[in-house]
Formats: structure tokens, C-alpha cells, sequence
């Protein structure tokens, strides 16, 4: 299955360019009225600190919206994209036209503190599995429009991710095999229509997983299987497939779940239920 193991930029590019467009666009739309009480010939320099424990994310971010709004913004970084910072720390410095800063403030921060929000959120996820061998997942469970500068953000944090989209990866749920007429031919038809593309099976028990085995998944996701069960299905898979355990996933369950030696765990929690940072922007 398609994952990232560390931060990469790949594809973002293009996506990036138009996340900031739309956002100045809806933020700034036809001018920033407030910043024109500055002085048009006015210079300026800010600091922008985190007020709290962080996992850094959204350098490209920030640089594009700078590069959007004024080109000539000069940004000085103290931080790179998944540095742990506590709070108070300094993360960079923008250098320019006042009125230019003023403008490219609030869209610069708000991706900075979404992306270093899910990063952070991932980061801990991380942490309570560190000695264990399983990856930690993300889904599609993203805020609208960000999927890709979310997913970056979870790599940031030392999670992995699932797909990317629909197009990448067949995941088999409940409604594809009914529609299908059953395990099997599901996954046969998958095979016949995208050879190339890893196939997914979600089970809900165990004679459902002896199925997908039997049909050759790729990955098997364990639906809300219970830990006795996720144990077992992980002697029956003996590595004729990925295991993958989903549903009902808790700070308080993640570790004994990894320790039944399921290959993955996937969170939409990582996405999902992110925390802006709270960061903040000073003239100096």
C-alpha cells in the first residue's frame, strides 16, 4: 500500500500554489482596507513565536503566501517542518513592506498552525507506539482541500500515510462486497480492472478474514475486532497479508493494539480532530 515514512514535497507543489491562492482570495478579496492606514513607504519587521509546545509544520506555506502577497517579503527561518518546539519559541522572522506584512499575517499563520496542529497530533499518536514495530496511519477523514498538505503534515509527525485518494488504492468495505456479491469476486474484479493497484479488504469477523486470505488482499483491515481477535488474526494471516487495525481507536487502546502485532493502525483522529497551535505575530 502507498505510504510516506518522512516529510516529502512530492505533488505538493502545484497544490500548495493553489491552497494560498484561494485562501488570500477569501481573506484579502479585492484589498486589505485596515492596512492601508499604514504609510504606503512604511518598513517593517515581525517575529512570530508558538505560545505552546509544538510539532513544526507549513514552512512552504508560509513562504508562498509571503510570495503571493508581496515578493519582496523576506522570510528568516529558526525552525524546519517536524522540529519539536516548546513554547515561546521563536519560529521566524518576515522582513518588508508593513502593510505587506499586515496582509500576509492571518493567512500565514492559519496554515502554519493547522499543518503544525496535525502534526503535532500525529507526533504524539507516535510517541505512545515508539517501541513497538506497528505504523500508525492517517485516512480521508482531512479537511476539505488540504488532503495532501494534511497528509504531508501527518509525515511531519512520524505517522505514515494511507491513501492518498479513491484513485490510488482499493480499500473493499462492507457496501463494495454486497454490491459485488462477496469477498472474492470483489477483489477478483479489482484485480482485473487496476492489476497494479494494492487492494484492501475491510472484515468485520473472522470468517470474513479467512475470505480475504484466501482471496489473496493485499491488506486486510480488522474492523473493530476485539483484541483477543486481533491476536488471532494475526497467527491465522501468518504474513500472507497486512493486517491493519481500524475503528474505535483510543489513546488509551492504541499500545495494546500495537502489541498484538498488527502491521498497521489507522486514526482519523489524526486528521480529523486537529488543534490549531496557537501562534503568535509581533512588530519588533
Amino acid at each position: 500500500m502507498p505510504m510516506t515514512s518522512h516529510p516529502n514535497t512530492h505533488n505538493l507543489k502545484a497544490d500548495l500554489q493553489s491552497n494560498v491562492a484561494a485562501a488570500l482570495l477569501e481573506d484579502v478579496g479585492e484589498g486589505d482596507i485596515t492596512a492601508r492606514l499604514i504609510p504606503a513607504d512604511e518598513m517593517a519587521c515581525a517575529t512570530v513565536i508558538t505560545r505552546e509546545e509544538a510539532t513544526i509544520c507549513g514552512v512552504d506555506w508560509v513562504n508562498e503566501v509571503a510570495r503571493q502577497v508581496d515578493p519582496s517579503i523576506v522570510i528568516d527561518w529558526m525552525v524546519a517542518d517536524s522540529q519539536q518546539v516548546q513554547a515561546n519559541h521563536a519560529l521566524f522572522k518576515a522582513t518588508g513592506n508593513a502593510r505587506s506584512l499586515l496582509t500576509f499575517e492571518r493567512c500565514a499563520l492559519n496554515f502554519l498552525q493547522c499543518l503544525s496542529g496535525t502534526a503535532t497530533i500525529a507526533h504524539y499518536y507516535a510517541s505512545l507506539v515508539a517501541d513497538t514495530q506497528v505504523k500508525l496511519l492517517d485516512t480521508r477523514k482531512t479537511i476539505p482541500g488540504l488532503r495532501k498538505a494534511q497528509k504531508y503534515a501527518v509525515a511531519c509527525g512520524q505517522c505514515f500515510n494511507h491513501r492518498i485518494g479513491l484513485y490510488d488504492a482499493f480499500l473493499i468495505k462492507e457496501n463494495h462486497i454486497a454490491a459485488c456479491g462477496g469477498i472474492s469476486q470483489a477483489i477478483a474484479a479489482a484485480r482485473k480492472q487496476e492489476p497494479t493497484k494494492p487492494v484492501e479488504v475491510e472484515v468485520e469477523s473472522m470468517d470474513e478474514l479467512k475470505q480475504a486470505l484466501d482471496a489473496s488482499a493485499d491488506r486486510i483491515m480488522l474492523d473493530n475486532f476485539s483484541l483477543t481477535d486481533m491476536t488471532q488474526a494475526v497467527a491465522l494471516a501468518a504474513g500472507r497479508a497486512e493486517l491493519e487495525a481500524s475503528g474505535g481507536i483510543t489513546k488509551k487502546t492504541i499500545l495494546e493494539i500495537a502489541q498484538t502485532g498488527v502491521d498497521y493502525i489507522s486514526i482519523g483522529a489524526l486528521t480529523k480532530d486537529c488543534r490549531a497551535i496557537d501562534l503568535s505575530m509581533r512588530f519588533v
